[in-house]
């Protein structure tokens, strides 16, 4: 009797196992799945921070808000041969300098170039190894991006550069930590002028900008085209940034890089 009631307890048991296997396999695979899905939240999180009024609102830093008496004016995605050396003239003949975020894969093409802007007076940063968004990279691959483009910069400027700002505007947790660790802050803009697109004039890019233009602004412009921007689309920023520097001018803005902003330092 024992061990025919032995033996229909394990049938028993061994009957129901598939089912428990399935339910605690599903409980974990449910499980699995929404550690994953948190961590890609995790991951993308800061993302809407490209937003203008979240970032504006909720990380002032990180938009790039610094001195009331103070705008910072910022390049992206150089160095290029045929744009960036007349909006260097451009700047000289004003007296001006400013940051230039550097795509690392440029400052590799054109290195002689890359420390040239350094040379005449500019702050050079990093705005990644290639102009992709970053949240399609896992964590060790971004940071190995921003590593390397981080020792390009480094190499032209003579110096490590101090600020960050990921392609697109668009930040991922890993993109933060890997250039926190690299000693750099990670900075948008508070104003931009659209000047990537087909229909950018110097008029458009003025309005566009002065429209958020603020004491202690951040202005996004690109003194080259990249791969998804209309092709000669710099020509509007080229005769864009005479007004704007005029209007700050007007307003008793002085016009300088980041790193005479009044920013936190980042190390």
């Amino acid at each position: 009797m024992t061990g025919r009631g032995g033996g229909g307890t394990a049938s028993r048991y061994a009957t129901s196992l598939p089912a428990r296997r399935g339910r605690t396999g599903r409980r974990v695979a449910g499980t699995a799945v929404a550690a994953l899905a948190g961590a890609a939240a995790l991951h993308a999180a800061p993302a809407v921070l490209a937003l203008a009024a979240p970032r504006r609102r909720f990380a002032p830093t990180l938009a790039g808000t610094g001195r009331a008496d103070h705008v910072a004016l910022t390049f992206d995605d150089g160095p290029n041969p045929t744009s960036t050396p007349k909006m260097l003239q451009l700047l000289a003949d004003r007296g001006v300098t400013a940051t230039f975020f550097l795509v690392g894969a440029n400052v590799a093409r054109h290195p002689r170039l890359a420390a040239e802007i350094a040379a005449a007076g500019h702050e050079l940063a990093v705005h990644g190894l290639h102009h992709k968004l970053l949240l399609r990279y896992s964590p060790r691959r971004v940071a190995d991006h921003l590593a390397r483009a981080h020792e390009l910069v480094a190499t032209a400027a003579g110096t490590p550069p101090r600020f960050f700002r990921p392609p697109y505007g668009v930040l991922s947790s890993a993109a933060w930590a890997a250039a926190h660790r690299l000693g750099m802050r990670t900075v948008l803009w508070t104003t931009w002028g659209r000047d990537w697109t087909a229909q950018a004039t110097g008029s458009a890019v003025y309005r566009t900008v002065a429209r958020d233009l603020r004491g202690g602004g951040t202005i996004l412009l690109h003194d080259t085209a990249s791969d998804t921007a209309a092709p000669e689309s710099w020509r509007a920023t080229l005769a864009a940034v005479p007004t704007i520097l005029d209007l700050c001018q007007d307003a008793g803005w002085k016009v300088g890089p980041l790193h005479d902003h009044g920013l936190p330092d980042p190390r």
